[in-house]
Parts: C-alpha cells; structure tokens; sequence
C-alpha cells in the first residue's frame, strides 16, 4: 500500500496537550497513552489534522478552494469517499523523557522497551542503527559520569546506583546526531552527557508521574474573580520530550474517472511536506515548529520535526 517510509522524530519545545478526552481521576484532561504501557502518545490522526492546518495556512490559496495539493496529499475535504489521501503518519511513541535530577537540572530517561521499539521503526524505514541495547537490572546506566555523585544518581526524589555504560553512550550519540536539529544544538550536546538508560518498571513511574499538570481557573467576567466551581486540571507532555513515529505515502491517488496528467509518487509527496519540495516556504522537516494538540493560544503544543530517509535515497 505504501511505496515509501520515513523514521520521523517529535521533539517538545513547549508542553503538549494532545487530549484523551474523558477523565477517570483527579486530572480533568489527561493526555493520551498507550494502553498497555501507559507511555504518552501522539496520534497519528491528530498529527496528520495538523499538518493539514499547517499547510492550508503555509501554502498559497488557490482560487476560491482551499489549496489543490493539500487535496492532492492529504485527500478531499469534502466527499472523502471519492479519494483517499496519499499520505499516512503512525502514533508517536515515547523514545525520551525529561526527568529532575539532582545534577544537571534534567536527565533524558529512556528504558530498554522505549529503545526497542525505536529500533523496530528504524528498521521498518529502512534506517541503520549501529547501538545495541545493554541490559538494565537494578541500576541505571548512564552515558557520562557528569550525572553521578558517589556511584549514585538521584531522579527525582529516588536514588539510582548508577554506571557509565559505552552502549548507552553510543545510542546517545546515535540520537543527537539523528533525532535533533541545529536549532537544538544545545540539547542535543546535553544527550550526549545526560542520556539516562532505566528499567522498564522504573522508567514506566517517571512516564505515569512525571507529566505537566496545570490548573486552570474559569473567571467570572462581571466580577473579574475566580467563578465557582471553575477549576481544573489539564496534564501535558513536558518540553524536551522525544516521540518516535513512522511517516508513509503511496502513489498520489485520483478519483475515478479523473487521473491527472502526472501523479506525485510517494517520495515526492514526502519530500513536498517534510522538506517543502517545489513550496515558497520550507516543510516543517526543516527546524520549522509544527503546532499539534490543543490550548494553542497558550503557547502549547510546539514540536520541532526530523525526518530520516533510508540511505538509498541519501
């Protein structure tokens, strides 16, 4: 079905509120997770409608109707049943996580299960990876000793005994190299340092825990105060997080009886939207932030998008 698969990162610049939409707890709205690991997630539907919002703003208007290519790419507006869109964008898994630490502000936290799955999408994208994963017991591994103090690294309010691991070393340099962009220049060298590998358990309490939580107060426009019964809480994705996902596109399709005289073929629509092939402005694989999620006007939901082609196409 699809002719071509990109590795396609999600780094947090601000926080995210990509919304469950129902509550069970104290927290009014929660982010979306995994079901069976809990870890936070992006939709791929969600991703795709704002890319699609993205672009309709980004590309020029063309007559009367919204932008023919962005029909071309992502489908009908209207009569969805007549075409379906070329492009297709997987769920965002979580590959890193900001954790407190008692040295050098924050860690990036992942675990051998976060890992692995990355791993799992390169190799559906066709992307070389040259780590390994080291196995995790009771301590944490550590790319550098600058997070240690004593043989011990405090997350938190929890103390990990802790060892500087060549692997894990290794797959932080992997991922700075691949997974940021020169506008992240800083971060990515704080990864190479700051790369935290957990146990799955461990890193699954700091994945459930260690969210953003706001409150939010409803004020009465008459008196400018607090309304009642106006509180809430909204959780989010913190900043410096990183989602792994896959981005796929097939031949450009028509509606029958219509075939256009030349269809896009599935690199050019992925070069188009990632890399803004043949566009005035650049795509947002290019260090541009796209917005995804709720609670814009709040300066929410900024990511900055990598893409990795498989090197054939390098």
């Amino acid at each position: 079905m699809f002719e071509a698969t990109r590795l396609t990162f999600y780094y947090a610049v601000t926080p995210i509120h990509m919304g469950a939409g129902s509550a069970i707890g104290a927290i009014d709205n929660p982010i979306q997770r995994e079901v069976h690991t809990q870890h936070p997630m992006f939709s791929g539907s969600g991703i795709k409608g704002a890319l699609r919002h993205h672009f309709a703003r980004a590309w020029p208007r063309n007559g009367a109707r919204a932008n023919a290519l962005i029909e071309r790419i992502f489908g009908p507006e209207t009569n969805s049943s007549d075409y379906a869109g070329a492009l297709s964008l997987s769920d965002a898994q979580l590959v890193l996580l900001p954790v407190r630490a008692l040295k050098g502000a924050f860690v990036y936290a992942t675990c051998s299960l976060a890992l692995a799955r990355l791993r799992r999408l390169a190799d559906l994208a066709e992307v070389k990876v040259d780590w390994e994963i080291p196995p995790v017991t009771q301590t944490a591994l550590t790319a550098g000793e600058k997070l240690l103090a004593r043989g011990c690294l405090v997350l938190e309010s929890f103390e990990f005994s802790a060892q500087v691991n060549t692997q894990v070393k290794k797959i932080a340099e992997w991922l700075s190299t691949h997974a940021f962009h020169s506008v992240n220049s800083f971060f990515a060298e704080k990864l190479r340092d700051d790369l935290v590998l957990l146990s799955d358990t461990d890193f699954a309490h700091f994945a459930r825990h260690a969210m953003v939580v706001e409150p939010h107060v409803r004020i009465n426009d008459e008196s400018g105060t607090a309304d009642d019964g106006g509180l809430f809480y909204t959780e989010n994705v913190p900043p410096e997080s990183l989602l792994a996902g896959l981005a796929q596109a097939s031949v450009e399709r028509f509606k029958k009886g219509e075939k256009p005289a030349e269809l896009m073929d599935a690199n050019k629509i992925l070069d188009v939207v990632f890399d803004g092939a043949g566009q005035d402005k650049p795509g947002i694989g290019r260090g541009r932030p796209l917005q995804i999620g709720a609670d814009a006007t709040s300066g929410r939901g900024l990511v900055l998008v990598k893409v990795l082609r498989k090197e054939t196409e390098l």
